[in-house]
């Protein structure tokens, strides 16, 4: 006999989400054909299977977009569809704000905005939409397994085949993720595919996880935006590239490492054949990469520096390069990469030594933020590999070589680099007294500050001045002082006193490029290894097929 505490609703039904994806899926049974939503009929499939409130994951990452579906849900129609909950890690297109200007979405989850982020943080302004957080991406990816498990998930995939498994080649990127969050709490999940075909090359995603394809009617999007051309990397970006190899990257031992998107890291990757051979380097560091496949690796790559890449997506271009170099990339049995933006993240997160990437402001702490005023641009990953991660256990000689107190329980510590110009476009300082993203919090009613990456993570910053080496400063003001002396003639530079400047050298503080036997009249264009995208081609042996926005020859 149960007692009343023990007394249990034998009425309660334990499948309630399934129940409603089954009704969901009855509404719309006469206009699919089993699995498949014919192309014309999507909006309608779409009013009938979503519904008002839904929490709706979009795949939009910073690279692939699910372009067919996005347009499609900005069809919907605003008295069918409203108030929907939108989950997405990159807002890239112009209908993913469209839905909230129509009142089809009015709530918004996401890690990173860069494209849309002018018009995003207007529309934040006129009360045109809600917030929810600014994630990291695996932030993002995480809490789609607790607190924000969709009902909903629109992706998309290179190929199907007539049962539903999918192959998603190098682009898989976060689409099992998104999957799986939906399709194992009962979501309904649909698959915009550019084809489908027999027979799959190699089976990414079963099909047992997916509910609807749709063929879209054009390829989804893919932007190649990891990819710089060597013509525009200047003599700054060349010079704070000398003193990262000679300063950082030599100095302590770095082995594995991501790297940001930018020139200035662009020119890193093609100094190691050149600059870094001459210093002897090659074995000793840069080895092991978290990192896309960028073609300003390829000269790296054949020059015998890089030993793995894995990665968080592919490439536009890129693809015959990786399939002919198998001991590098991580390929599937059909030599296509595959790529995973989870893992690709947990990994620069947890296993490289160092993270290095930029910013649009820092102020005298180290604190930087890609969000300022009247542009609510987000963080993508930046944040994951840009701290030091607490949860480490394995050590390296880079990260051993973080550690500064003799106490026996010490642990050495990720390096974090922030590589800047003391001004950007426009004569804006990158250096400033207070970050932007203070006042972005106020105006929003966001609950904490959008910092990207906060100082006491940062453990070094370049400039074309010199280095910092923040981890070394044992006091807040001796943080304070290596910061302003290599923040040139901004708001924060402006407060250091130039006689204080040896004594910093002296203490190891700080670094100028001749501490390090770097001549600034060394830095020049001639150093790179390839100097444009067509060196790079034939640096490939004609593998990498570059964009025709990157073809200028």
């Amino acid at each position: 006999m149960k007692s009343a505490g023990q007394v249990v609703n034998q009425n309660r039904s334990w499948t309630k989400r399934l129940e409603e994806k089954i009704k969901r899926m009855d509404r719309v049974k006469d206009l699919v054909n089993g699995m498949l939503i014919p192309t014309d009929r999507i909006v309608d499939v779409m009013e009938k299977v979503i519904r008002p409130n839904d929490r709706v994951v979009l795949e939009g990452n910073n690279q692939k977009q699910a372009s067919f579906l996005s347009k499609a849900l900005a069809q919907t129609n605003p008295k069918k569809l409203f108030d929907l909950h939108m989950i997405m890690s990159s807002i890239s297109r112009p209908e993913h704000l469209d839905l909230f200007e129509y009142g089809i979405a009015k709530k918004i989850d996401f890690a990173y905005a860069g494209p849309q982020s002018l018009r995003m943080a207007q529309m934040l302004e006129d009360g045109k939409l809600s917030m929810g957080e600014i994630h990291t991406y695996i932030e993002l990816y995480g809490r789609l397994f607790i607190d924000l498990i969709p009902s909903v998930a629109l992706v998309a995939a290179d190929k199907a085949d007539r049962h539903g498994n999918l192959y998603t080649g190098p682009n898989t990127e976060e689409t099992p993720t998104i999957i799986e969050a939906a399709a194992f709490r009962d979501g309904i999940v649909i698959v915009q595919v550019n084809e489908l075909i027999d027979e799959l090359p190699r089976v990414d995603i079963p099909a047992s996880w997916i509910d609807y394809i749709v063929v879209a009617d054009e390829p989804y999007e893919l932007e190649p935006l990891f990819t710089r051309d060597p013509r525009h990397i200047t003599d700054i970006q060349i010079l704070q590239a000398m003193m990262v190899i000679r300063g950082i990257y030599e100095k302590h031992e770095v082995l594995s490492l991501n790297h940001g998107i930018g020139y200035n890291t662009a020119a890193i990757e093609l100094l190691l054949p050149t600059y870094g051979e001459s210093l002897g380097l090659r074995g000793k560091i840069c080895k092991h990469w978290a990192l896309n496949p960028h073609p300003t690796l390829i000269p790296a790559i054949e020059s015998g520096w890089i030993d793995s890449v894995h990665c968080f997506g592919g490439e536009v271009g890129m693809e015959k390069y990786v399939a002919s170099r198998r001991d590098i990339f991580f390929t599937g049995r059909d030599g296509t990469l595959r790529s995973n933006r989870t893992l690709s993240q947990m990994a620069g997160q947890y296993a490289v030594d160092l993270f290095i990437g930029s910013t649009l402001q820092m102020d005298k702490d180290g604190n930087s933020s890609t969000v300022t005023r009247g542009r609510l641009a987000g963080y993508g990953g930046a944040p994951n590999m840009g701290h030091d991660p607490a949860g480490r256990r394995h050590s390296t000689p880079a990260w051993l070589n973080m550690m500064t107190a003799d106490d026996p329980l010490a642990r050495g510590k990720k390096l974090v680099v922030q590589v800047v110009e003391t001004f950007q476009a426009g004569n804006k300082p990158i250096f400033v007294e207070s970050l932007d993203a203070i006042k972005v919090k106020e105006d929003t009613g966001l609950a904490i500050a959008p910092v990207m990456i906060y100082g006491d993570d940062v453990t070094h910053v370049v400039t074309e001045e010199g280095i910092a080496y923040l981890y070394k400063a044992d006091s807040m003001e001796k943080r304070r002082e290596a910061i302003a002396a290599v923040a040139g003639v901004t708001p924060v530079g402006l407060t250091h006193d130039p006689k204080k400047t040896d004594s910093l050298r002296r203490e190891g503080l700080i670094a100028l490029p001749e501490d390090l036997n770097i001549r600034r009249s060394d830095a020049k264009r001639s150093l790179l290894a390839a100097k444009s995208i067509e060196e790079i081609v034939q640096w490939s042996d004609g593998l990498y097929e570059p964009p025709a926005k990157f073809i200028s020859w």
